[in-house]
């Protein structure tokens, strides 16, 4: 039986690919840096290279949800080369993603697989189709609301540490650091939804994913006022919330949009980060080595397989 080591096994996002993983009948290793939360499984610490390289021994592939990535996704991959097996996380802080990207690898090694970053690469991925470039990229969130996990908490505090407290953006082809306010705007969702003041350039891990195989001038995110505003509330996630992806590229007068609909952000990023391990190992890849989503696989075939915990239009 294939057998996949998960990291971060007990924390929130991690609980939804053990799921998963059970479900589509891998064998899932258990890993992660308490061991307390570990019985029978295999703990490690991303500090200790040697304790990395035993919890890998025998293993096929590796899904690190732990966070914050700036910590654990250097250390899983060097451990996931070094055994040669494949390596995808979930990881939404740009800077790590960033570093991920920036390895070499003879391994699959795909860092963002999961709602923001990966998603949004798929979805724009297959949007442009037959085009060989486009001038903008609009990711737009329509979520219902936002009650963050800790874990997401812990990791924008990072992510702000490294850009120190100052926003980023990608525009005329390039990563911008910014210290001015986001700015506001309305963007025109789709129905039920319908237009929502949403701030723009509400920089995701999209902006780094997608820029980094379509050739495309600017990438920019959106993301609802109301959900946002969410990202302040600390605590216990109480509900799922619902979520429209609206992604519109346009070259010159032209422009395609896709529009992906379903329902908790956490949860849905186990589908598409076991969906990742389960093509990397039979071999239904697009690239080698290191690569985003979009890059890495067969982006309208990715999409079509996730419904109907995602609906693709």
């Amino acid at each position: 039986m294939t057998s996949v080591l998960v990291y971060g096994a007990y924390g929130h996002t991690g609980r939804f690919v053990v799921a998963e993983l059970r479900e589509r009948g891998f064998d899932v290793v258990l890993s992660g840096r308490d061991a307390a939360k570990l019985p029978g499984g295999r703990p490690a610490s991303a500090a200790d290279p040697a304790s990395l390289d035993r919890a890998l021994d025998g293993v096929d592939a590796v899904i690190n949800c732990a966070g914050p990535f700036a910590e654990t996704a250097l250390p899983l991959a060097g451990a996931a080369i070094r055994a040669g097996v494949p390596y995808v996380d979930v990881a939404a802080e740009i800077e790590a993603n960033l570093d991920t990207l920036a390895l070499t690898a003879d391994t699959a090694v795909v860092p963002a697989m999961a709602f923001f970053g990966g998603l949004a690469d798929l979805l724009a991925t297959a949007a442009m189709g037959d085009w060989t470039a486009a001038d903008e990229v609009h990711v737009a969130y329509g979520l219902s609301g936002w009650r963050p996990t800790a874990g997401t908490l812990a990791a924008g505090r990072v992510s702000r540490e490294r850009r120190g407290g100052k926003r980023i953006r990608y525009a005329g082809g390039r990563l911008e650091h910014r210290d001015d306010a986001l700015p506001t705007r309305e963007w025109p969702f789709p129905e039920p939804l319908g237009p929502r003041p949403v701030f723009a350039e509400f920089s995701m891990a999209d902006i780094v994913t997608i820029p980094r195989h379509l050739k495309v001038r600017d990438v920019i995110s959106y993301m609802t006022l109301d959900a946002a505003q969410g990202l302040a509330a600390a605590g216990e996630r109480d509900a799922a919330e619902t979520f429209v992806v609206d992604v519109v590229v346009r070259a010159g007068d032209d422009e395609r949009r896709i529009v992906a609909r379903g329902e908790d952000i956490y949860a849905v990023s186990a589908p598409l980060a076991v969906e990742a391990v389960d093509r990397i190992l039979t071999g239904r890849t697009k690239a080698k080595g290191v690569a985003t989503a979009g890059e890495m696989f067969d982006a309208a075939d990715f999409l079509r397989v996730l419904a109907p915990r995602i609906t693709v239009a």
